[in-house]
């Protein structure tokens, strides 16, 4: 089948709803995935398919031979530097909470984290992307081509309760440092009026061994008020991959923002603010759920870190 036809058919499935993998599956290998996708994403922009070349080199027979050879970027990804102890410590929690929490009881887990926000956005330079000939279009810089970044970005840190029955309200942490009375005043009332709320007396909080957490009077704090919590001597450090928060629900939070409207800390926060109401029910239970599936998984991999 001659390329034009395959870009007709390509055009008309598009324009009918059909994603790009669909596309891909029908066309049954015809065109490769990446091509069909840079022609929808050409055909949701201009309502066509315009091609200033050829789509491409002629396919090659797959075979043992030359298989190998295919070569594909991949984006390096960065994850704590773990010691044999801290493995070691990782998995020795693993195996507490499996002894010590049937699943139902995980599922009543109030996690808790916080997290900085600066005005310059989330930046990935891999999918953060313009389409144009070449850098030299006069109009691809004009159309964001280029990310700038301040030296020294305002920021603002968000804390964030999550568990199986949904997400705490908000936290925003706009009087500079953070310290341990700041931490027990602004924030740990509000995580147990929710956990009350959500799960009457019955459920156990978490937080990190940040510094304002592992303060004494905060630890007293948490033994005082708290139906049941996890101390400082058992959640462990450098262990993101083990907090819903971390490994899920900030990033939905994050990728809801309009970072376009972004331009001052007090925008920020209206964004931050307006769109936590956006986080998605289903994401934060089955980020929840999928704790002791984690846990399971780690000591699968001797300690390492979870991706």
């Amino acid at each position: 089948m001659k390329s034009k036809d395959l870009q007709n058919i390509a055009l008309s499935k598009c324009q009918s709803g059909d994603t790009s993998t669909k596309n891909f599956r029908d066309l049954n290998g015809g065109i490769g995935l990446r091509t069909i996708k840079r022609w929808c994403q050409m055909i949701r922009q201009t309502d066509s398919i315009t091609l200033s070349s050829p789509p491409g080199c002629p396919r090659s027979a797959r075979t043992k031979e030359n298989i190998q050879k295919d070569y594909v970027p991949i984006k390096k990804v960065v994850e704590p530097s773990l010691s044999d102890d801290q493995k070691m410590k990782r998995k020795k929690f693993a195996n507490w909470i499996r002894t010590n929490f049937r699943i139902e009881e995980t599922m009543r887990i109030l996690f808790s984290d916080e997290k900085f926000f600066d005005i310059d956005g989330v930046y990935n330079s891999q999918n953060d992307r313009v389409w144009a000939v070449d850098r030299a279009d006069a109009d691809a810089d004009k159309n964001g081509g280029i990310k700038q970044k301040r030296k020294f970005p305002q920021k603002v840190m968000v804390w964030l309760g999550a568990c199986s029955k949904g997400v705490t309200p908000l936290v925003i942490l706009d009087e500079g440092t953070v310290d341990h009375v700041l931490y027990i005043e602004k924030v740990l009332p509000v995580a147990l009026k929710y956990g009350n709320q959500v799960f009457c007396s019955d459920w156990v909080f978490q937080q990190d061994g940040a510094k304002p957490h592992s303060h004494h009077l905060t630890q007293q704090w948490c033994r005082d008020n708290f139906p049941s919590f996890i101390d400082e001597d058992h959640w462990l450090p450098n262990s993101p991959d083990l907090n819903p928060l971390d490994y899920s629900i900030w990033d939905e939070l994050a990728n809801s923002i309009n970072w376009s409207k972004v331009q001052s800390k007090t925008t920020l926060i209206q964004q931050i603010k307006s769109s936590f109401k956006n986080i998605r029910e289903s994401v934060v239970f089955e980020s929840c759920a999928s704790f002791t599936n984690r846990l399971y998984r780690l000591c699968q991999i001797d300690g390492n870190y979870l991706r």
